[in-house]
């Protein structure tokens, strides 16, 4: 695994390239914005790990510019900034995952990984329900494209349309077994899912199921 790395602390970065050279993982390093962003545009990286506060060039602004582009690299956004808004935002231009810093390098390998691991299982195949059709292949929802978390939950309930899939099913599913990442999470991202089928006047709803977790169904 190849992966970029773009942050500005010195002694962090050197910290958790160091850990992540362990397990063998290669690390490019960008110590600014402006770096990471001529780094982030070359066809080099399985993943980029990418900070949002960096000099010259913010994260959000690099994400913007490479998702503009076209390129669907898996991007893991860095903040210390926790904010629900801060991570939405994150995730409207394009992020794939999301972490909070002070963060355990073991749980930033492991969403690494997770990342990886994600257009092996989405072979190309699709799915359709009622006016909705899931492209695995290209991450597309009637031609809109979506982040491999979004992809993930959406294969998840069009497989099952109808039955309630539970968060932890959700968070084992597309964060992976290893995750510590919380329910809540799991709430921003169906929460964007609902406006995108807002926005393709899809007539299927994700129902919330109280207690349980969320099912796809028509609107009544």
């Amino acid at each position: 695994m190849r992966i970029l790395y773009v942050e500005d602390e010195k002694y962090l970065a050197e910290a958790v390239i160091h850990l992540l050279k362990k397990e063998k993982i290669n690390v490019d390093w960008a110590a600014d914005g402006e770096e990471g962003l001529e780094l982030a545009l070359k066809p080099n990286y399985d993943v980029i790990v990418l900070d949002i506060m960096l000099p010259k060039l913010s994260g959000l602004d690099i994400l913007q510019t490479v998702r503009g582009r076209g390129i669907k690299t898996p991007i893991i956004m860095l903040s210390a900034l926790n904010e629900v808004e801060d991570k939405i935002k994150g995730l409207d231009y394009g992020a794939d995952d999301y972490l909070a810093k002070p963060f355990k390098t073991a749980e930033l390998i492991a969403r690494l990984r997770a990342l990886v691991r994600r257009p092996a299982l989405a072979e190309v195949e699709k799915l359709e329900y009622e006016d909705l059709k899931l492209d695995l292949t290209n991450r597309t929802l009637n031609g809109s494209e979506l982040t491999d978390k979004e992809a993930g939950i959406m294969e998840m309930l069009m497989r099952t349309p109808g039955s309630a899939i539970t968060k932890e099913q959700i968070l084992a599913h597309v964060w992976g077994l290893d995750s510590e990442f919380e329910e809540n999470y799991v709430e921003v991202y169906v929460s964007y899912l609902r406006k995108k089928l807002k926005s393709l006047k899809s007539k299927v709803q994700i129902k919330t199921i109280r207690n349980l977790g969320y099912k796809l169904c028509l609107e009544s």
